[in-house]
């Protein structure tokens, strides 16, 4: 049975969302020229695959919850032992909400805009009496990565590697610092829905929006991805590790479809009593801001603990040529 946040009061439009051919080729992966997680910058190689032109929205997920049931990691009660000296409220189903905060804080601390909140959940996004009635075509949020590979399991695709992840969204623009290009806000418009002011306690919202926006709000980058950067992040396949795993013996060299690390590289050394792998994350959000987050490229990539959705974590999926029902036709 649905859990109780998410129930069923709203009444949901069916999804006109579809996918789009990725062609398989060459690319250089990451940036020497930002954030030290991004390096090496290295030669991939991908074969094609479909993606969603945009991240699966309210709509959608609502549609697979209805189907099977399902009851996302926000909805179900921590479990105490993977959670030493949390109080008991801290236990209780729930996620991180953002808050925009009464003035310039510390932004070393990242507690000083994200809280705790019981009874959040992607149906209930704010937390308790919030709704997603009216933001059916917003992307989801709240999901944790088991969430996000339950419903592309459903739908019969996959969450993308990082690398086919940054091979879509760079949209052939070959060594473009964003998916549209190498400036920012190119002739002064918009290209996606990022934080404008300082973050995290102004947002002068000159892209329209102050939180998510509905998908097919911006235009999309040259393969035809909708909000690919910006608006949320999006979940990978891949776990995380500090730098890129690049061969350092074969830099003339380009993988085919590699992967990430094993598991063992994915824990946060900082936070040791806490065994929780990360994944990789992409494109960043609308709280990315040149002021704080400047992760609203194709390069930039971030570490997300598998168990934890947040209010601007989404995601989209992707179908191989081994997962295409017969006749190879789009969703």
């Amino acid at each position: 049975m649905a859990g109780e946040c998410c129930g069923g009061a709203v009444t949901l439009p069916a999804s006109h969302g579809g996918m789009v051919r990725i062609p398989g080729g060459t690319f250089l992966m990451g940036s020497d020229s930002h954030y030290a997680e991004e390096a090496p910058a290295h030669p991939v190689r991908v074969d094609p695959f479909l993606m969603d032109e945009t991240a699966v929205t309210n709509a959608r997920f609502a549609a697979f919850v209805a189907d099977t049931g399902y009851v996302t990691v926000a909805e179900r009660p921590l479990d105490p032992a993977l959670y030493p000296g949390a109080k008991p409220d801290m236990l209780q189903p729930g996620s991180l909400v953002f808050h925009m905060t009464d003035g310039p804080v510390d932004t070393r601390i990242i507690a000083n805009w994200w809280r705790w909140t019981p009874g959040a959940c992607w149906g209930a996004p704010q937390g308790p009496g919030s709704t997603i009635s009216g933001r059916e075509e917003h992307p989801v949020v709240h999901i944790a990565y088991e969430d996000a590979e339950a419903y592309a399991a459903w739908a019969g695709k996959a969450l993308p590697t990082e690398a086919e992840w940054e091979r879509a969204a760079r949209g052939g623009l070959e060594g473009a610092a964003f998916a549209w290009g190498d400036e920012l806000e190119p002739g002064g418009v918009h290209q996606a829905n990022t934080w404008q002011g300082p973050f995290p306690w102004r947002n002068f919202s000159e892209d329209g929006f102050a939180g998510t926006c509905p998908v097919r709000s911006f235009p999309p980058n040259p393969f035809g991805l909708y909000e690919i950067c910006g608006n949320v992040w999006e979940w990978t396949a891949d776990w995380f590790s500090a730098r890129h795993v690049a061969d350092p013996a074969k830099p003339c060299c380009a993988p085919l479809n590699p992967r990430g690390p094993g598991v063992e590289a994915a824990f946060d050394p900082a936070q040791k009593a806490f065994r929780i792998p990360r994944k990789v994350v992409k494109g960043g959000s609308f709280l990315c801001a040149p002021s704080y987050c400047r992760r609203y490229r194709p390069a930039a990539r971030h570490a997300q603990m598998i168990d934890s959705g947040m209010s601007h974590i989404g995601f989209r999926c992707v179908r191989r040529p081994s997962q295409e029902p017969s006749g190879g036709t789009n969703p």
